[in-house]
């Protein structure tokens, strides 16, 4: 299950009026004309009904006629206002639905990275994707329909209450036996349609994570389990769906009741009262009328009321990632200066021991700082911790006296840059990938970026080449060029590189790692390697070993010590 967040009733309401708060004016207007077309709506069974009462006492032919073309002006009116009345509410729906994903995509950008981590992929895929549609198709399309149900069943029930109040009550009596039925659904629903949502979310996950592990099943024969996950994870959505399923036949069957039993009631009750005078033939005909055109808005509300709690479930969801996205505070103060500082940090995982043991480290600006060691003794956390990703269980990692972690996510990105060796293509022009970092580059800080990182200008369309699948596809190792050409582009004070010259041969990588250096003379560079040439050129190395830190100073002399880096380098020179 996702460890992100599900927004209350409470915030889904307060978030769905700030939305029609947004665009106002336009809800008001579609509210009018959608009364205004229910009003007209009104007058069908009205006239038809004054049309058999004049018949019955005798009347002229002219007058029948203006009664006519009367009820067949305010059906042509009814549908003109209607057909605008429903432009306007989709036009809004639009614009509610566009205010929606950008809110949701400023929220996902603004997850610390951690969070997003924990989240899974499956989980912000089916919000960014299946959750935030559902929204929007619901403020566009079962919005409005739904106002306008609403308006045009309001209007009829005061009709046929001014109308005959006993007749009325006929229909009110099947109004009861909806909202009780309503009632017991909207109970049940929410947990119901939630559970079902994130079924769906963790089925995206686990068909994710097998598609984007293909290659690791089949090395290692996993294909039987992953098809177990997968089949668990679909019996568990198609159990949630069948039990929304369950929910909507029994209030449907609750419904289709409230339908029958008034149309049985009025039909004889009309005809006593008829008979003994209280009400004339052509009112019990516009009642009969009035509350056999109360069965379409009804009928339009209970269907439109399973689609408002499906993407009610969405929009929870959707407006979950708020809390999330906001829980890094801006740090009150700012930091002094770029010096970072490690002191007395302890870290662990979720469930596990320590991985971090006291760890103290004080970082010169503008130094090159090597990090090495042994795999598993803590370097990528250590990382992670220095930018700001995780938070120690102990001790403090700082920069100019604030805590890193405590920093907002733009601040953050202007002190500390992570690179590692897992990077992403967007799609767009190579120049749109290169201005992630720097929106007012211009060409020539581009290709100067490029240079700086020995890119080969061999593409067909320079910085105009389309990058994708369906395009041109970068090999990993142009990939890490492109990452770390946005780091130059970006500038921060304090770049941190994980393996993030993996996937180049050893040759490329040293030569792009001195031209780095070069780019980025003034800067703080932490380099994270196995391959030990990055230390060679750095200004200090740092082993770590089993989370603790056993060597600490310049290559030559931890070379003469003979400690933990000099067999380290011996062993590297070896293989």
């Amino acid at each position: 299950m996702s460890t992100l967040p599900i927004a209350t009733a409470r915030q889904v309401r307060r978030a769905a009026v700030a939305l029609v708060r947004a665009d106002g004016r336009a809800f008001a207007v579609v509210l009018l004309l959608n009364g205004a077309a229910a009003l007209l709506g009104l007058a069908g069974p009205w006239l038809l009904g004054r049309i058999i009462d004049l018949v019955t006492r005798g009347t002229t032919t002219g007058e029948i006629d203006r009664l006519g073309l009367l009820l067949l002006g305010c059906a042509a009116a009814q549908i003109l206002i209607n057909r605008q009345a429903r432009y306007l509410a989709h036009k809004f729906g639009e614009r509610a639905a566009a205010r929606v994903r950008e809110q949701l995509l400023d929220r996902v950008l603004a997850l610390p990275a951690a969070t997003a981590e924990r989240a899974g992929t499956g989980d912000l895929t089916a919000r960014g994707t299946v959750d935030a549609t559902a929204v929007g198709e619901t403020l566009r399309d079962a919005a409005p329909e739904l106002l306008i149900a609403c308006a045009q069943a309001l209007f009829i029930l005061v009709a046929l209450l001014t109308l005959s109040p006993l007749l009325g009550s006929c229909a009110l009596l099947g109004v009861l036996m909806i909202s009780l039925g309503a009632r017991w659904y909207l109970r049940r629903a929410p947990a119901a349609y939630l559970a079902d949502r994130a079924a769906n979310a963790d089925l995206a996950e686990t068909l994710s994570a097998t598609a984007a592990g293909a290659r690791t099943v089949d090395a290692l024969g996993l294909q039987e389990q992953r098809l177990a996950a997968g089949r668990d994870a679909l019996a568990a959505a198609r159990r949630t769906r069948l039990g929304t399923l369950r929910l909507r036949l029994r209030f449907f069957a609750v419904i289709n009741a409230a339908y029958t039993v008034p149309l049985v009631l009025v039909l004889p009750l009309g005809a006593v009262l008829v008979g003994n005078g209280t009400i004339t033939l052509g009112a019990a005909v516009s009642a009969a009328l009035y509350l056999r055109r109360l069965e379409d808005p009804l009928d339009t509300v209970v269907v439109l009321l399973e689609s408002v709690q499906s993407s009610s479930a969405a929009y929870a969801r959707v407006e979950g990632l708020a809390a999330p996205a906001e829980e890094r505070p801006a740090a009150a103060a700012v930091p002094a200066d770029d010096r970072i500082r490690v002191t007395g940090v302890h870290y662990a995982y979720p469930d596990g021991p320590d991985v971090l043991h006291g760890l103290d480290l004080d970082l010169t600006p503008g130094e090159r700082l090597a990090v090495v060691g042994p795999s598993g003794s803590g370097k990528t956390t250590l990382g992670r911790l220095l930018a700001g990703i995780d938070r120690p269980r102990a001790g403090s990692v700082t920069v100019g006296g604030v805590p890193i972690a405590e920093l907002s996510p733009d601040r953050l990105r202007r002190q500390v840059v992570l690179v590692t060796q897992e990077h992403h293509v967007f799609l767009g022009t190579l120049r749109d990938n290169l201005r992630i970092a720097a929106p007012d580059a211009d060409d020539s800080a581009l290709t100067a970026a490029l240079d700086s990182v020995g890119w080969q200008h061999d593409l067909p369309d320079g910085l105009d080449t389309e990058l994708g699948p369906a395009a041109t596809r970068l090999d990993g190792a142009r990939a890490q060029q492109l990452a770390l050409a946005r780091v130059i582009l970006a500038d921060p004070h304090t770049l941190i590189l994980d393996e993030a010259t993996a996937l180049l041969d050893p040759t490329a990588a040293r030569t792009t790692e001195r031209a780095l250096a070069a780019t980025l003379t003034g800067r703080t560079v932490i380099a994270i390697a196995h391959r030990l040439h990055t230390a060679h050129d750095a200004d200090r190395v740092a082993v770590l070993t089993q989370g603790r830190l056993t060597d600490l100073g310049p290559h030559e002399a931890l070379l003469a010590a003979d400690g933990p880096y000099a067999r380290l380098w011996h062993t590297w020179r070896t293989e």
